[in-house]
C-alpha cells in the first residue's frame, strides 16, 4: 500500500475522501460478526481486521460425518444444532459445493467408506464447503452482505484459497495434504506458486531480508528499511523453499536479531511447507485497548496541537461508548423509549503517542523507521459519566490530561514537528470481571442483588405461626407431644427441628415415613430423630 502522495502523483484525478470517523464500519463489522458467530457451536471465531474472521467448525463437521449415510448421499441433512434435529438444511453429501482447487476433483463413493486418512479428510472437507456455502448464502440474504470464503485445515491456507476465486465466491483446498514420495502434495503446489510477500505473517522487512540473500542483492541498510520493492524481482514461496539450504537455520540468520520475535524462522519455514499451528482465537468480548491515530504533514505547534487532540479524543470515546457500552435491561426506562447503558469494561489507563519528523529534507518513506515516543497516566473517572455530554468530557480530558502530558514529552515551543499522534486507552479490566472458560465476559454483581429475592424465592422455607384462636390439638392424649410438621429439603440437612409454635399443615403428609424416622428416648420419652437418641443419652448419663 503506497502513501497517499505517491498514490496521487500516480492517479492525479484520485478522490480523497476523509475517513476519520470509522464508526459505521466498526457497528456494521461486529454486527456481521456476531452473526457470523452464531453459528459456531465451539464460539471460536476470530476477527481479523473490520471484514475478515476466521472460524473453527471442527466439531460440527465431526458431528454430522457420524450421521452421513453413504446409501443416500444426495439426500443428507447437515444439523445446525446438536439437540434439535430439525435445524439445519438438505444437501448433497457426494459432491463438494463451490470450486476447489484442484479444479477438478472427484470423491467417488468408495472413498467415503475408506480408511486412508487423505479420504477421510476430504469428505470432511467436502461437508466443510457445504457448511461455507450456506452461511454465504445466509449471509448474503439476510444481511445483504457478500463474502469470498476459503476452507482448508488451517488459518494460513484458508486465507490464501479463498483468494483464489475473488469476488462472492468460495474455494475449498483438496488433498492430498501430505507430500508423496517425490515431496508434491496439493498444498505444495498450491503454496509455492505464491509471492513470498503474500504470506500472511512475513512482513516486507522479513521478506527483504529472505530476497536479499536468494536472489543475490547487497544487505544494505538502504535495503532492509526501503519501503519499497522493485516488482521486476518477485520471489516465490517455492523459489525459498527449494534454496539450497534454506531451512529454520538458515532463516534464523537472516531475520534473527536481537529483540526479534522468538520462534519466527521455525513459523517461517512452517508457513513456506503450508504448515500453520495456530488455533482460531476464542471470543474476546471486550478489546484489549481502543487507539486513534492520525498522521500529519504539518503538525509543529502547541494550537495545532489542542486542535488535534481535540478531534483525535472525540474520536476515541465514540469507540470506548461503541465497543465498551451494552444495554442495560434492568436500568430500562418504560415510560422513555431511550435505552439505557452500562460499561461492560474500564480501561484503567490513557497513553499519548508521538513520533516526530526525521531531520533533514526526508521522504514518507523514512518515516516507519523513526521511534515512537509515549507516555502514560491513569484514565480519570470522569470519561465514564454517561450523564454529561461528550463534548465536555472531551474538553476536560484533552486540557487537564493530555495537554500537561504532551507538554512533558515536548517541552520545547518550537523547534520541532509531529509526523504522527495517538491516543489510546488501555489495561482494560472487565466490569464485575469474570472468565467463562477461555472467553472475558464481563458480570454486573448490581444485577445479582436486584435478582436475589425471585431467585431465592423457591429455596425460602417458612415457619408458619399459629393463631392465637386455634391451639394445635394433639393426635392422641397418650402423646404429650404435639405433632412435627413435615418439611421438604432442598439442602445437606434432613431435617428441621420444630419449634413450639410450629403446627403439621397437613397431617396426611406426615404418614409412616415420619413415624419410622423418629424415636422416643426411653427415659424421659421425648421423641426425636433417630440420629439424635445417642446424643440424648449422654445428656441423661452426665446429669
Amino acid at each position: 500500500m503506497s502513501p497517499l502522495a505517491a498514490g496521487k502523483k500516480i492517479c492525479p484525478e484520485m478522490i480523497i475522501v476523509l475517513g476519520e470517523d470509522l464508526t459505521p464500519f466498526r457497528d456494521v463489522s461486529k454486527t456481521l460478526y456476531n452473526f457470523l458467530r452464531s453459528f459456531v457451536w465451539s464460539k471460536r471465531v476470530e476477527r481479523l481486521g473490520f471484514d475478515e474472521v476466521f472460524m473453527d467448525v471442527t466439531d460440527m463437521i465431526d458431528f454430522n460425518v457420524e450421521l452421513l449415510n453413504v446409501k443416500s448421499l444426495e439426500n443428507s441433512f447437515f444439523h445446525l444444532s446438536r439437540t434439535d434435529p430439525t435445524v439445519g438444511f438438505p444437501y448433497n453429501a457426494s459432491a463438494q459445493a463451490g470450486p476447489t482447487y484442484p479444479r477438478k476433483y472427484v470423491h467417488s463413493f468408495e472413498k467415503f467408506t475408506s480408511d486412508d486418512p487423505a479420504d477421510r479428510l476430504a469428505t470432511r472437507l467436502i461437508l466443510g464447503s457445504h457448511l461455507a456455502l450456506h452461511i454465504h448464502l445466509r449471509l448474503q440474504e439476510d444481511k445483504g452482505y457478500t463474502a469470498t470464503v476459503g476452507v482448508s485445515t488451517n488459518k494460513l491456507l484458508a486465507k490464501l484459497v479463498g483468494n483464489v476465486n475473488k469476488p462472492r465466491n468460495q474455494t475449498t483446498l483438496m488433498p492430498p495434504y501430505i507430500p508423496d514420495a517425490e515431496g508434491n502434495s496439493n498444498v505444495i503446489t498450491f503454496i509455492d506458486a505464491h509471492q513470498l510477500r503474500d504470506i500472511p505473517g512475513i512482513g516486507s522487512k522479513t521478506s527483504r531480508k529472505i530476497r536479499a540473500r536468494i536472489l543475490g542483492e547487497k544487505t544494505q541498510v538502504e535495503v532492509a528499511d526501503s519501503m519499497f520493492v522493485d516488482e521486476n524481482d518477485k520471489l516465490t514461496v517455492g523459489q525459498t523453499r527449494l534454496f539450497p539450504g534454506m531451512g529454520p537455520a538458515l532463516l534464523e540468520d537472516l531475520v534473527g536479531a536481537p529483540g526479534s520475535e522468538r520462534g519466527l524462522a521455525w513459523r517461517i519455514w512452517g508457513w513456506i511447507n503450508g504448515v500453520d499451528d495456530s488455533e482460531v482465537a476464542p471470543v474476546k468480548v471486550m478489546p484489549t485497548q481502543i487507539s486513534i491515530e492520525d498522521t500529519y504533514k504539518l503538525l509543529d505547534t502547541h494550537e495545532l496541537v489542542m486542535v488535534e487532540l481535540i478531534k483525535l479524543t472525540n474520536s476515541l470515546l465514540k469507540r470506548m461508548h461503541t465497543d465498551l457500552l451494552e444495554d442495560d435491561d434492568e436500568k430500562a426506562d418504560v415510560s422513555s423509549s431511550k435505552t439505557k447503558k452500562r460499561w461492560i469494561a474500564h480501561p484503567r489507563t490513557l497513553r499519548l503517542s508521538t513520533r516526530g519528523r526525521p531531520p533533514g529534507e526526508t521522504d514518507s518513506s523514512q518515516w516507519a523507521s523513526w521511534p515512537h515516543t509515549s507516555r502514560t497516566i491513569p484514565l480519570p473517572n470522569f470519561v465514564f459519566n454517561l450523564q454529561q455530554g461528550t463534548e465536555a468530557i472531551v474538553q476536560r480530558l484533552v486540557n487537564e490530561n493530555l495537554i500537561p502530558l504532551f507538554r512533558k514529552m515536548v517541552p520545547e515551543k518550537s523547534g520541532w514537528n509531529l509526523v504522527v499522534l495517538n491516543v489510546a486507552v488501555t489495561n482494560m479490566i472487565a466490569a464485575g470481571g469474570g472468565i467463562d472458560g477461555e472467553i472475558v465476559v464481563a458480570r454486573d454483581i448490581g444485577k445479582m442483588f436486584k435478582t436475589q429475592e425471585a431467585t431465592l424465592k423457591l429455596w425460602r422455607v417458612e415457619d408458619k405461626d399459629v393463631p392465637p384462636d386455634e391451639p394445635a390439638k394433639l393426635e392422641s392424649p397418650m402423646n404429650p407431644h404435639p405433632p412435627l410438621p413435615t418439611f421438604h429439603s432442598h439442602g445437606s440437612e434432613d431435617s428441621i427441628p420444630a419449634s413450639q409454635d410450629s403446627v403439621a399443615t397437613n397431617a396426611t403428609e406426615q404418614g409412616e415415613d415420619v413415624e419410622d424416622s423418629m424415636a422416643s428416648c426411653e427415659d424421659c420419652e421425648a421423641l426425636m430423630p433417630h440420629f439424635a437418641l445417642a446424643s440424648h443419652a449422654r445428656f441423661h448419663a452426665l446429669e
